[in-house]
C-alpha cells in the first residue's frame, strides 16, 4: 500500500487549491449613539460630507438634545460606517431628517435604508406626525430611497428650494406623513 501526499488526502473536494472567495465584511450593528461616539462621529461626518460637515460643537449639541434619534451603524472594532439624526419639534410634531450617511465602501448594501426605516419607526412611536428633509438635487440615489420610503417632493415647486443653504447651494425638500403619527 502507498502513501499518497497528505495535501491530496485532505484535498479531496479541493478544498486546498481551490480560490477561497473573498468575503463580505459582517454587518455593522445599528444601534442609538453613545456620548463616546462623539470624536467618532465627527470623523464620520468629516469623512462623508467634507467641507459640509457639522462643526463638534454642533455634534454635541444635536447629540445633547436628539440623542433618542441619533443612530449609529458600528462595525464592532471602533469604527462608525453611518448614522442618521432626526430632529423633532414636540409642539407640532415634525421632525427633521438632520443627517444620513454611509462610508463610500458599506454603500449598496441597504445600510441607509435600515437606518431610515430604524428612525422612521421611532419617530412613529414618538408621534411624529410628519417628517421633512433636504437633499442635492443631483443626489438621485438618495431621491430614489426616499422616494421608496414614501416621502414625495413637498409643495410648491416640486419641492425645489433654489439657493437653500446660500447662493447656488440648492435643495430638494421632501416630505413624508407617518400613518398612525396624526
Amino acid at each position: 500500500m502507498t502513501a499518497e501526499p497528505l495535501e491530496r488526502a485532505l484535498d479531496h473536494d479541493e478544498r486546498l487549491t481551490r480560490p477561497t472567495p473573498l468575503s463580505e465584511p459582517p454587518p455593522p450593528l445599528l444601534r442609538t449613539a453613545r456620548e463616546s461616539d462623539l470624536p467618532e462621529l465627527q470623523r464620520l461626518d468629516e469623512e462623508v460630507f467634507r467641507e459640509v460637515a457639522y462643526p463638534a460643537f454642533l455634534l454635541r449639541q444635536l447629540y445633547d438634545l436628539y440623542a433618542e434619534h441619533l443612530l449609529v451603524l458600528d462595525d464592532g472594532d471602533g469604527r462608525l460606517r453611518g448614522y442618521v439624526l432626526a430632529a423633532t419639534t414636540a409642539i407640532s410634531r415634525d421632525s427633521w431628517i438632520l443627517g444620513l450617511c454611509v462610508t463610500e465602501d458599506r454603500r449598496r448594501h441597504g445600510l441607509g435604508r435600515e437606518l431610515m426605516e430604524e428612525v422612521l419607526k421611532r419617530l412613529r412611536r414618538c408621534g411624529t406626525a410628519r417628517v421633512r428633509l433636504t437633499v442635492e438635487p443631483a443626489n438621485g440615489a438618495a431621491i430614489l430611497l426616499y422616494r421608496s420610503l414614501g416621502f414625495c417632493p413637498e409643495q410648491p415647486g416640486d419641492g425645489l428650494r433654489p439657493d437653500y443653504f446660500g447662493p447656488g447651494e440648492d435643495r430638494l425638500v421632501m416630505c413624508l406623513a407617518l400613518p398612525g403619527g396624526d
